[in-house]
This record gives structure tokens, sequence and C-alpha cells, in this order.
């Protein structure tokens, strides 16, 4: 069994970074394509690894392959993961189910379905031994964690893990997780948990059937628009977090089906309610600004709100980070990058080395780790849509307006702030005119 070879394997990863780049230049075009293919074959081995130990390693495996300021290698290849979780033993959750619920399965149900129809969460009934694999796992990963780290002390896992181990912990909260989903309900008008059959160990909610939100082609077949779709997914997100600052923190494909039914031909069903971040609210206005500083093209402010998100000097990478501009850059938005602007920005990242990185990661709230891997995933569907760079950009801009405006504020201070907020908007909807002139 590979579960007794962790370790091992682990130590194959290490042995085979070390002396792959070993007299490579750093940063030259050897040590780069070496690089990748040493990212490409560990991913693999990591991959093997999990789909071997199963489990917390499967959602591992998952957390990691959404994480954007990853190697792509990893993030590509461990992408499969997220369809992925090992069915147990289906009298096991029967025992589960009538000991929390005080019933017998068939006087609660009329039917009830000994074969799951997905499997990429962990589960809806918690299995007996989970929380306390769980506990094991993380120790393990934790002392593999510590161990990469003093090979490579530019490489910090420590972050991540403490991180991964916090969403666990919640995803196992099935009482949290009804919560989670009656509060995004009451922001959007619609619920689906059964509550007299939920407890901390099983999780009864509504079934609801539809496509998955980045399966394109049978979107095209059911006759519904995956530009549309695109944009009622990203626009659902921007509320939660620029407005609701409640957000939603593991948006992978498997997570959001979209159902044929519902306004404009179809509707959007979120599912997985375990793991959601409540934005500090101080952080949320910030982001709000930060947005609004990213589409106004204003350096001055994105380098001081940096300051505020405690990352210094490495602020001049949220435009690259978030609109795929540098700093400097005062071309329009939603358009690519000129060559000599992908020149100086390829320069500038060729100067930063791991421990840069790691620094910057380190530096960021959680919350703002949160807003990136959501961000990420968020992409990466809107991407497999084939929607338009712009859809993202207007509807964040829209939506940190809004958050904006949510601030109660005095009469007198009102008046003033609603003449900035109408002559920003003038301002941003003249750029994505210009956008949007670019783009057709």
């Amino acid at each position: 069994m590979l579960r007794r070879r962790r370790g091992p394997l682990i130590g194959f990863v290490v042995v085979d970074y070390k002396y792959s780049l070993r007299g490579l230049a750093h940063g030259s075009a050897d040590y780069r394509d070496k690089l990748s293919e040493v990212h490409l074959r560990s991913a693999k081995k990591i991959l093997k690894l999990c789909e071997a130990n199963r489990g917390f390693y499967v959602k591992a495996g998952q957390f990691v392959s959404s994480i954007r300021q990853v190697p792509k290698e990893y993030s590509s290849t461990l992408s499969c993961l997220q369809d992925q979780a090992t069915p147990c033993n289906f009298q096991d959750i029967k025992i589960v189910i009538e000991q929390k619920l005080g019933k017998d399965l068939h006087s609660i149900f009329l039917e009830f379905d000994e074969h799951p129809i997905a499997a990429a969460s962990i589960a809806q009934v918690q299995y007996p031994g989970l929380e306390r694999r769980m506990k094991i796992d993380i120790m393990t990963m934790s002392f593999l964690s510590k161990s990469l780290s003093w090979i490579f002390p530019d490489y910090r896992f420590e972050k991540l893990l403490t991180e991964f181990e916090r969403t666990m912990s919640m995803e196992l909260d099935f009482i949290q997780e009804a919560k989670n989903s009656e509060r995004t309900a009451s922001c959007f008008r619609k619920n689906n948990v059964v509550k007299e059959l939920t407890s901390k160990e099983v999780l009864t909610m509504e079934f609801c059937s539809g496509y998955k939100v980045d399966n394109f082609n049978s979107l095209r077949k059911a006759d519904i628009s995956p530009t549309k779709v695109a944009k009622a997914l990203i626009e659902l997100f921007g509320e939660m977090i620029f407005i609701h600052g409640f957000v939603h923190g593991d948006p992978h494909p498997g997570n959001i089906l979209v159902s044929p039914q519902g306004q404009g031909k179809f509707s959007l069903v979120l599912l997985d309610h375990g793991i959601y971040k409540e934005l500090d609210q101080k952080f949320r206005l910030d982001y709000c600004q930060l947005w609004k500083a990213l589409i106004l093209l204003d350096s001055q402010k994105i380098l001081e709100l940096g300051e505020h998100f405690g990352v210094g000097k490495y602020a001049k990478y949220f435009p690259v980070i978030f609109t795929g501009r540098t700093i400097e850059s005062k071309s329009i938005l939603g358009t690519q990058m000129s060559i000599e602007e992908k020149m100086r920005l390829k320069q500038d990242l060729n100067s930063l080395g791991m421990d840069d990185i790691s620094s910057f990661m380190e530096s960021l709230p959680p919350d703002f780790l949160t807003i990136l891997r959501t961000d990420g995933l968020l992409r990466s569907i809107l991407g497999n849509l084939g929607a338009p760079r712009h859809v993202r950009l207007l509807t964040y801009a829209k939506c940190a307006l809004y958050g904006l405006e949510e601030q109660p504020k005095s009469q007198s201070e009102l008046a003033g702030f609603l003449m900035q907020i109408n002559d920003l908007r003038h301002k941003i909807m003249s750029r994505f005119r210009r956008i949007l002139q670019n783009t057709s």
C-alpha cells in the first residue's frame, strides 16, 4: 500500500529537485526548463500519493490545485482530483444516519440511493472515524511540510497547511454548513436545507439536477449561453465578495451546477456550503478600494493599499495578479499587454526568488488568501466558458462601487459621496466603453 510510503515518496521528490537543478544558474533558460520538468514529475508522484491514500489527501490535492500561486504543473496535474473522493460502505452511512436522526432510514426517506451520484466532497454523512483520520493525516502532512521547509528554506508551506486544516474542520461541521447555506439563501432568496433532518454529522438538502458549470458542450446542447452563465456566476460571487462579505470558499466546477430552469433559461446551483469566509469589514472596504484603484489605474492608491494589506513593496504586483497589467501600464484594461510591457514584466518576475513569493504569501491576511483562491477558480471557469476578459473586470468594478455605497453616512457626507460615486461611475463606464470597442 502506498499509504505506508508517504515519507519515502516525498524524499524522492526532494532528491529529484536537489540533483536535477544542481549546477544550473538560477533564472537561466536551462534552469527554468529543468524546473518545469521536475515540477511535472513531482506533481504526478503526488497525484499517485493522493489517489492511493484517498480521504483528506484527495482534499489536500484539490486545495493545492485551486491555488494560483503554485506552479502550473501542479495545479493542472492535480485538478483531476476535483471530482474524486472515496465513497464509504453504505452500512456505515446507514448506522450514522439512524443514530443521529433517531429513526429507521426507511421511515425518514421514501427512497434512498445507496450509490453516491458524485464524490467530490469528503461526505454529506460523517462515517465513523472520519475526524480521527483527519487529525492523523494533518499531523503527517505537517511533518512532511516541516521536512520540506527544512531542506528548501525558501518554500514555506505552514500557512497553507494551517488554512487547509481550518477549511477541513469547517467541512466536518454540518450544522455550520446548513447555517452557511441559510445565510447565503437570505442574500439570494433561495434555500435548500432540510433543517429537521440535519445534525452535526448528517446534512440533508434538496436534490438539484443540472450541468457542471464548465461543461461548455452540454450547455450549448441545452441552448444555454455559456457567456450568460459566466456573467451570472461572476455577478453572484462579485456580490458575495464586495457587498455581503460572506464568500463561498470552494467554487471549483464540481460545486456549481447550471439548472435548465429559472429566468433566462437557467439558474445557478451552489453545492457544498462547508467552506465559507466572513470577510473583515475593513478588509472588504479596502478590497473595494483596491478594485476602484485597479480600474482607474491609480498606482499611488494601489501602493497605499498595499501597506493596509501588509504586503509592502509587493503591492506593485496586484495589477498583474488581478487584471493582467503592470502597475506602470496606462493602456486599456481588458486588452493584451504590449510587447515592451511583457518584456519589462518578465525581467521583473525573473528577479524574484521563491523567498520573495513565500514572503508575499506569508504577509497576506487570511481574507486575501481566500479571495485569491476563489478568484483563481472563477477565472478558470470563465476561461472554460469562453467569456471575454472584460466580463469579470466590469462586474468586479460595479460590485466594488456598490460595496462602497453600502456604508452608512450622515446626510452631508452622503451628498458628497454620491457625487464622487457618480463621477467615478462615469469614468469607469468610459473606460469600459473603450474596452468593448477594442474587443468588438
